[in-house]
């Protein structure tokens, strides 16, 4: 299949590079029918994917639980939790040149989940949280580390959080966008994208997220291209 995808869409600016890439949000369990969660969708990370198998990249993507089918020519790693997310990436890490965090992931878990239903008893209810792993982090700490690019959803001071985030772990790139506000983001078929490396950056103005995509992937495959040179 991804060779006559590959066909089909001819010499791309990725051929032959291995790009994974993380998407949708993650579940942290409360108890068996509870758990937390976020309002990603993962339509960007998924039309990361395609855009980046147009490009001749070979694409594993391990997504959380999505209401999308996934790309031809990706290979799907399907998750629920940040630590099973961090787990298959961590096992698949070795063998990818880019690495796009595009997933949503929990920032905190509870401690311990209830092994069956938590009743209602009209009391309040204290959930104790814990970090989840940071999975972009140690992916970049890596020694011998793929080329890195993050995500970054912010309600407010994007470019102060998202400049922070890309020199504290160290990334290559990282995609800010603005959440929060209707029309771009979360739950639409629309973004737009601030995009920042440690000596530039630039503005995917607001489209369809296949249409960003495709220019992000462009713009991946132009810093990467400098970075191996």
């Amino acid at each position: 299949m991804l060779h006559n995808i590959l066909l089909q869409f001819g010499p791309g600016k990725l051929d032959g590079v291995r790009l994974l890439l993380t998407a949708g949000p993650t579940r942290e369990p409360i108890d068996p029918v509870r758990y937390i969660s976020n309002r990603s969708s993962g339509k960007m990370g998924y039309a990361v994917a395609e855009a980046a198998v147009k490009q001749g990249a070979r694409v594993t993507l391990v997504s959380g639980p999505v209401a999308l089918t996934p790309p031809d020519g990706v290979e799907l790693v399907a998750v629920e939790s940040a630590q099973q997310m961090h787990d298959a990436v961590m096992r698949e890490v070795a063998d990818c040149e880019i690495f796009v965090a595009c997933a949503a992931v929990s920032d905190y878990r509870v401690d311990q989940a209830a092994q069956h239903k938590i009743k209602k008893t009209g009391a309040a209810l204290t959930l104790q949280l814990v970090p989840t792993p940071d999975i972009l982090a140690e992916v970049s700490a890596l020694q011998a580390r793929p080329f890195c690019v993050g995500f970054a959803a912010e309600t407010e001071n994007l470019e102060q959080y998202a400049r922070g985030k890309l020199q504290q772990k160290n990334l290559d790139m990282i995609a800010a966008n603005r959440v929060g506000s209707a029309g771009s983001g979360f739950e639409t078929d629309f973004n737009q994208l601030e995009v920042y490396w440690r000596d530039g950056g630039q503005s995917i103005e607001h489209a369809g997220k296949p249409v960003v995509a495709k220019q992000l992937i462009d713009l991946i495959a132009e810093r990467y291209t400098r970075a191996r040179s």
